[in-house]
């Protein structure tokens, strides 16, 4: 890269989390960072679940480098302790984060292509010698091509959530049923929202904290709305990990998520329904929603469904550049085997910086959680490391860059999501961090009706997402 290109700035896609973060490692380098944000304020996609208490603590939701940037503004770190919700954490943190940032910032501002100045994906021809060419939608209908001298993709994965199709794909009839499917967890302090599954029948489909928070919220309505229930739908049987990590979680609002989607089938508010793999969404007479698994299941019509099965990252707007990802997780290549959910249990991931995140094209990083593709349990923790290492990286300081320390809370979930296709993954030892808990009763399509659970007191449900 020649000198003229290493004056331009560092493009950061995505006023969120990471992408604030990394803008503030780049200032600390002294490199300038260019934020581009879709959204018409920082922090779009944290807005957009406000109300979602998160499993994370303040201490391990702010990044070094941020609160160095806040402090002569007098901003004050808020209590360690304490658990902030999305809006929290949004108003309190990363809208003050963005405004010391100030024009560094555009929010507005759609990334709709990247590419090499004048070299399409196949052109080898002095490449690496070349600025990045980003193109820009904004919110006005202006287009511009702005040059940089790398690019950090932090736009996350908030955009593409996952299909209720088991094959992957949205099941039949799940388009035409937009009307009545919702892909986020529902803020029921809203009252169009709560009018929406007051007194009414809801499949919750999805077995992470996002579908156990749901399932919490879906039972306290339950317990002021007559008529309100859920059923809960779980692409796979039973194991010990089935309800989280509950009291073996090192962190402990994370684990109390499980326990309250417990307590909601103990207390009678849903019912489970297990090894079920929804292939088709079809209209009742009275246009309520019945699934029908793939192996020919049909359940009774529900008002409602919430299809909570995580999220996916968005790679089109890169398709002009040479990128190495996993064909399976859709994470860069040397990540993958260090976070895949295939082969590792109890949330273990390994200590991962700018050479795991790098990809044949030179000077594009992907962080956050869009590194992760679609592997789950992504923390704020690690997506402020990454940043870190790259700034390092970018600045030639390799030593640093190079000396990532990453220590992640155990989820004491034994066994890889990616296993429940295994008959066995139920009821193997695996020899993990976490003992099998208490197998609970659940009702199948078909089968009688639920047993009561073993009361498990849930406490503080905590909040959905660690970022």
């Amino acid at each position: 890269m020649n000198a003229a290109t290493e004056q331009l700035p560092v493009v950061v896609v995505g006023a969120g989390p990471t992408g604030l973060a990394a803008a503030a490692h780049l200032v600390e380098r002294g490199i300038e960072p260019l934020v581009l944000e879709a959204g018409p304020t920082a922090a779009a996609a944290v807005r957009e679940w406000s109300h979602v208490r998160l499993f994370s603590t303040w201490g391990e939701l702010t990044d070094p480098a941020a609160e160095k940037l806040l402090a002569p503004t007098g901003w004050t770190k808020p209590d360690a302790s304490a658990y902030p919700t999305g809006g929290d954490w949004a108003d309190r943190y990363l809208q003050p984060l963005a405004d010391v940032l100030g024009d560094k910032v555009r929010t507005g501002a759609r990334v709709t292509g990247v590419s090499r100045a004048g070299r399409d994906r196949i052109v080898d021809a002095d490449r690496d010698a070349q600025p990045f060419a980003v193109y820009v939608t904004y919110a006005d209908g202006r287009e511009e091509r702005i040059p940089a001298r790398a690019v950090v993709d932090a736009s996350g994965t908030w955009t593409v959530p996952g299909p209720a199709g088991a094959d992957g794909l949205p099941a039949l009839g799940e388009r035409a049923a937009a009307d009545r499917i919702s892909y986020r967890v529902p803020d029921l302090d809203d009252p169009a929202v709560r009018a929406r599954y007051a007194g009414k029948r809801t499949a919750v489909i999805g077995s992470g904290a996002s579908a156990f928070t749901a399932l919490a919220s879906l039972a306290a309505l339950a317990r002021d709305e007559e008529g309100t229930k859920a059923l809960w739908i779980l692409r796979r049987g039973l194991s010990g990990s089935t309800f989280g990590g509950g009291s073996a979680d090192q962190l402990p609002a994370r684990g109390a998520l499980g326990l309250a989607a417990k307590a909601a089938v103990d207390d009678g508010h849903a019912d489970a329904v297990t090894g079920f793999r929804t292939q088709g969404v079809e209209r009742a007479g009275d246009a309520r929603l019945v699934l029908v698994a793939e192996d020919g299941r049909r359940l009774d019509p529900v008002d409602e469904v919430i299809v909570l099965t995580g999220l996916r990252p968005d790679h089109s707007f890169l398709g002009e550049l040479r990128l190495g990802l996993d064909d399976r997780l859709q994470a860069p290549t040397a990540l993958a085997p260090l976070i895949d959910p295939n082969q590792h249990s109890c949330g273990t991931v390994y200590p991962h910086g700018h050479r795991e995140l790098s990809h044949p094209e030179q000077g594009v990083y992907l962080v956050g959680m869009k590194s992760y593709g679609r592997a789950p349990t992504f923390l704020a923790l690690t997506g402020y490391e990454q940043v870190r290492s790259v700034a390092a990286a970018l600045a030639g300081d390799l030593d640093s860059a190079d000396r990532v320390e990453l220590t992640l809370p155990e989820t004491g979930v034994c066994g890889g999501s990616g296993l429940y296709d295994a008959p066995e993954a139920a009821s193997a030892d695996t020899g993990g961090c976490c003992a099998p808990a208490p197998q609970p009763a659940v009702a199948r399509a078909g089968a009688p009706a639920l047993r009561p659970l073993p009361v498990v007191e849930p406490g503080s449900t905590g909040g959905c997402c660690g970022s």
